[in-house]
């Protein structure tokens, strides 16, 4: 079989790393939103708790209005279809840069 033929049949294998690479890389934005959300549920509880104990004045609403709008920022940079252009954008940079050396 020839080079070019073996070309045809297989994918090129940089294609396929940059391709793994760009999955893991979501992946990993994903985890790590859940484990932003599953931080914040945990926090929130137990701020809860706390103001619930005390009494008073509930300041933790304080709180869940402010990092729930942080929370609700990762979410649309994680889930959005803005945050594939971002990514496109990031590849096109690190391109550049490389080509650059």
């Amino acid at each position: 079989m020839t080079q070019q033929a073996s070309r045809d049949i297989e994918p090129n294998v940089s294609e396929q790393d940059a391709k793994l690479r760009r999955a893991r890389h979501r992946v990993a934005a994903i985890k790590g939103f859940y484990l932003h959300l599953l931080i914040f549920v945990l926090v929130m509880l137990g701020l809860s708790a706390i103001n619930f104990a005390v009494g008073g004045p509930w300041w933790v609403l304080w709180v869940l209005l402010g990092w729930g709008v942080g929370l609700l920022a990762h979410a649309f940079a994680v889930f959005s279809h803005s945050s594939k252009r971002i990514a496109d954008w990031e590849q096109r940079k690190l391109n550049q840069f490389l080509s650059e050396r």
